[in-house]
C-alpha cells in the first residue's frame, strides 16, 4: 500500500516522446475530442492498457479452465461502460480501441447530443457546472459516462442555460 500523501501517477508518457506518427495522431485526437493537454490523453491510453491488460489475463486464466466468473463480471462492468455488448467475448475486449474508450467521455457526448456548439463548449459548460448526469453534477470532462447514464444528460435546473431561450442554446444545433 502507498502513502496518501504522495498519490501516483495514473499514467505513463509515451517512452519515445519525438515519434512523428504519434504526435500527428495524438494532434488529430486532441482537436476531435477536446483534451487540455496530452496528460488526459495518456490516462486514457492507459485505462485502456489496463483493461486489455485484464483481458489477457483472462485468456490464459481460460487456457488453464478458470476463471469463468471472473470473466463474466468484467465483461459485464464493460458493458455497463458500454464499451461491449452483453454477449461479447475476452477477444472482443483486446479489440477495444483508443476512440471507443474516448466516445464515452462526458465531454464528447455533451458536444454529440448537440448541448454545445463545438467540443470545447462542452468541456467549459461541464468544468462551470452547468452538466448534470443522472441528477449528480459532474464537473469533469473525463467522466466515463455509463451505458444507462447516457440518455440522462442533461443542464443542472438552477444553471441559466436550462432555459430554452438562452443565448448560448439557441446557436446550438440538435443532433438528436
Amino acid at each position: 500500500m502507498g502513502t496518501s500523501k504522495k498519490q501516483s501517477k495514473k499514467y505513463k508518457p509515451p517512452l519515445r516522446i519525438w515519434e512523428k506518427t504519434r504526435i500527428d495522431r495524438d494532434i488529430a485526437l486532441r482537436k476531435k475530442y477536446g483534451f487540455k493537454n496530452k496528460k488526459e490523453l495518456w490516462k486514457v491510453e492507459s485505462r485502456l492498457r489496463n483493461i486489455r491488460k485484464r483481458a489477457r489475463d483472462l485468456v490464459s486464466l481460460k487456457a488453464l479452465n478458470a476463471g469463468k466468473l471472473e470473466e463474466k463480471e468484467f465483461i459485464k462492468k464493460l458493458n455497463s461502460l458500454g464499451l461491449v455488448k452483453e454477449d461479447a467475448t475476452v477477444d472482443d475486449v483486446l479489440d477495444l480501441k483508443l476512440e471507443d474508450l474516448l466516445s464515452r467521455r462526458l465531454q464528447t457526448l455533451v458536444a454529440n447530443k448537440g448541448m454545445a456548439r463545438s467540443i470545447r463548449e462542452a468541456r467549459q459548460l461541464i468544468t462551470h457546472r452547468h452538466i448534470e448526469v443522472n441528477g449528480k453534477l459532474i464537473d469533469t470532462p473525463s467522466y466515463i459516462v455509463k451505458k444507462d447514464e447516457g440518455e440522462r444528460i442533461k443542464f443542472t435546473e438552477n444553471s441559466p442555460l436550462a432555459s430554452e431561450g438562452h443565448p448560448i442554446r439557441a446557436g446550438v444545433k440538435k443532433t438528436e
